[in-house]
């Protein structure tokens, strides 16, 4: 099996073929082509974002794609930054200036209150129409300070409730993969990949 990585974060495409090869799927995840520009992402929610990203590079590149899209809810900000994460600081922001300004926000709310959740919705898509899609969520909560040098993102920030006390950025790449939003999401959307091939195979 052969896609088009969607995204041309070089942290997220190491992330997704981490997880869609360690799930035992033997598949070719070939990058987005230079003259595909950046998908401009006007969903309302990740899926749909997701989606516009899959089905563009999928046309403009005329072979399966994989795309997906990522969104860190903070409850005390009434769920920001949401769908705006990665441009939370603005449009060419740095994860280190998203991280400053999430940390800003919440310099006075406690830390019983600093609930959040990462989401991914993951989207495979077919020249012909097919489509398979996947989610996956983790509860947490938002460190006062970043800790721990790995990861990328929000993940110096983010403690799962599932986990030990770390955040994600205090963990290895394996650790994380076991317990994240993205991993939960790609491992999913393998299964879905492997029906497809088993189908197609008859």
């Amino acid at each position: 099996m052969r896609f088009v990585l969607a995204t041309a974060n070089p942290d997220k495409a190491a992330e997704i073929e981490a997880v869609l090869t360690g799930s035992g799927l033997t598949l070719e995840l070939l990058p987005r082509p230079e003259s595909i520009p950046d998908v401009e992402e006007t969903g309302l929610t990740l899926e749909d974002n997701a989606r516009l990203k899959a089905v563009a590079v999928c046309e403009a590149s005329g072979t399966p794609a994989i795309a997906d899209d990522t969104g860190l809810e903070v409850d005390a900000l009434g769920g920001a930054p949401g769908v705006r994460s990665a441009r939370y600081a603005g449009p060419d922001a740095t994860y280190a200036d998203n991280v400053a300004r999430l940390l800003d926000a919440l310099a006075d709310v406690p830390a019983p209150q600093r609930t959040a959740r990462f989401t991914t919705v993951a989207v495979a898509r077919w020249p012909k129409g097919l489509e398979v899609a996947a989610i996956g969520s983790v509860e947490g909560g938002i460190a006062e300070t970043p800790r721990g040098s790995y990861g990328f993102g929000y993940d110096p920030v983010f403690t799962p409730t599932d986990g030990d006390g770390r955040t994600f950025a205090e963990m290895t790449a394996a650790e994380k993969h076991l317990l994240s939003h993205r991993g939960q999401a790609f491992r999913t959307l393998a299964d879905g990949l492997l029906v497809v091939r088993q189908t197609e195979g008859k």
